[in-house]
């Protein structure tokens, strides 16, 4: 270490005051120049280096700290570049005359503090995020089993796309997607979903939360009023708060939302957000009645669906359930659906099908916010679902989810019987168990979801997704991406917390 004693003056010169002490070489890890660089500029910020005070010459300095003359000479350039410091020539740097601090050295600490803070809607957008970190541990809901994913297939599809890169896909991109992703999920939708729409119709975003963000940018105005199912999936509701959309939650029963009773809960609604193949968290269907009844109600009153199909890859049962989308005659709804279920969450690719009169529209916003997806995992994804190799997994992870849902009930019924009511379900990721009356006399679904984090099971608290007032108390339980052994173990704890 090298430490520069007091700067010298020349007589009627202002210099950095002698009391500043000056080191280098301490930090391996930043070159020389760097530190000098830093540690100036650190006088010069704090107000040691008084405005107007002479440096020494990069010779005498270079001396001081037994470092080469280049070396500050390097320093002090930067310095000048940015405008800390100005040279006369002849005469040497100085310290630049009424240099702002943009630490805030010369304003109030009350002053400094109220600047730190967010605007209004930015700490309103902090307190919408939901926690993270927790770890993939039993029964997470709504993760998929990525140990079962083909990686070894998904890394040569990779690796095949980016060894000779279209020049397209290095460029900013289509604002809607790469078209021959956009054209493999419509041919999907089509003939899996039921979903009439062309290629152009298919909009490629970075998730499903995303998805909804961006309709109800297109489609509502702030202030306006969405419907919401009760309980309700919490990105959904997220997704409406940060664009500030009114929510006003609708009951829900076991044929789905009834708009007859929403419309009248709010009336000047402007949309309506379901889940109707597989309901979030209920796993509810909604009545072809019910569907009906909402594309009526939509195409009356002006107003939008957007139709969230989360999870309608997975049913145990049958062919999967045709969307709402499939029905509509007026062009009213928005259909989003997701890969982060069927492959993995940090794929981070799901998509919209917007209406035809729409497409325009919805491309033309994704320009202006430069809110495209990366581009890096769309020509694989293609390729993958091109192949066949989708529609492969999606086979496969149907009869493990299957299995590991058996595998659950049997483990239920033989451990929570008297605490838990737990029901099979054609479809989804994971089952509600109900908490049963004597469970609900010794605690709530919260207290008992504390306890069970305690001893390492996430059970999710099946009145935190209500908006209103819970009617049910119980336990979402994700099997999907948890082993047999790992469920039965689960079960067990649970069973002891809640006993």
């Amino acid at each position: 270490m090298e430490t520069l004693g007091p700067f010298t003056a020349c007589p009627g010169e202002l210099t950095v005051p002698a009391t500043t002490l000056f080191a280098v070489g301490l930090d391996a890890r930043q070159p020389l120049q760097r530190q000098v660089y830093d540690q100036l500029r650190a006088l010069i910020l704090s107000g040691r280096a008084a405005s107007g005070a002479r440096l020494p010459s990069t010779r005498a300095l270079a001396a001081e700290l037994s470092v080469s003359r280049n070396t500050v000479a390097a320093a002090y350039d930067q310095l000048l570049a940015e405008g800390f410091l100005v040279g006369r020539v002849g005469s040497g740097s100085y310290v630049a005359p009424d240099l702002p601090r943009p630490d805030g050295a010369d304003a109030p600490r009350k002053a400094r503090a109220r600047a730190a803070g967010p605007s209004r809607r930015g700490a309103a957008l902090a307190a919408l995020a939901p926690a993270h970190g927790a770890r993939a541990r039993a029964f997470v809901p709504g993760l998929p089993a990525i140990d079962e994913f083909p990686f070894a297939l998904w890394s040569r599809l990779l690796a095949r796309a980016w060894r000779s890169p279209q020049r397209a896909w290095l460029a900013h991109g289509d604002p809607a997607g790469l078209p021959e992703l956009r054209a493999s999920i419509a041919a999907h939708l089509g003939a899996m979903r039921g979903v009439r729409c062309e290629a152009d119709q298919v909009l490629v975003v970075s998730g499903s939360q995303a998805a909804i963000a961006l309709a109800a940018r297109v489609l509502l105005d702030p202030g306006d009023v969405a419907l919401i199912e009760d309980p309700v999936y919490p990105g959904l509701a997220r997704a409406l708060a940060a664009e500030d959309i009114a929510m006003a939650p609708a009951p829900i029963d076991a044929e789905g939302l009834d708009i007859t009773v929403a419309a009248r809960i709010a009336p000047k609604a402007r949309m309506a957000c379901v889940t109707p193949s597989h309901q979030y968290p209920l796993g509810h269907t909604m009545s072809l009645a019910r569907r009906v009844a909402l594309l009526d109600w939509a195409a009356r009153s002006g107003a939008w669906v957007l139709e969230d199909d989360y999870d309608s890859e997975f049913r145990y049962r049958g062919r999967p359930l045709a969307s709402l989308q499939g029905l509509d005659q007026d062009g009213r709804v928005v259909y989003v659906g997701s890969f982060s279920k069927v492959m993995f969450p940090a794929l981070r690719v799901a998509y919209l099908v917007v209406p035809p009169h729409l497409v325009g529209a919805f491309r033309r916003a994704r320009t202006a916010l430069e809110d495209h997806p990366s581009t890096i995992a769309q020509p694989a994804l293609a390729r993958f679902m091109e192949d066949g190799h989708f529609v492969t997994h999606l086979g496969r992870m149907r009869r493990l989810y299957a299995a590991r849902q058996a595998a659950l009930l049997d483990s239920s019924a033989r451990h929570l019987g008297g605490l838990l009511d737990v029901a099979p379900d054609p479809a989804g990721m994971h089952l509600v168990g109900y908490a049963t009356k004597a469970l609900q006399r010794r605690m709530t679904d919260r207290e008992g979801a504390m306890r069970a984090a305690a001893r390492g099971v996430t059970a999710q608290p099946l009145s935190a997704y209500y908006r209103g007032r819970a009617k049910r108390q119980g336990f979402l339980l994700g099997y999907a991406a948890h082993s047999e052994r790992e469920i039965e173990r689960a079960v067990k704890t649970l069973a002891e917390v809640l006993g």
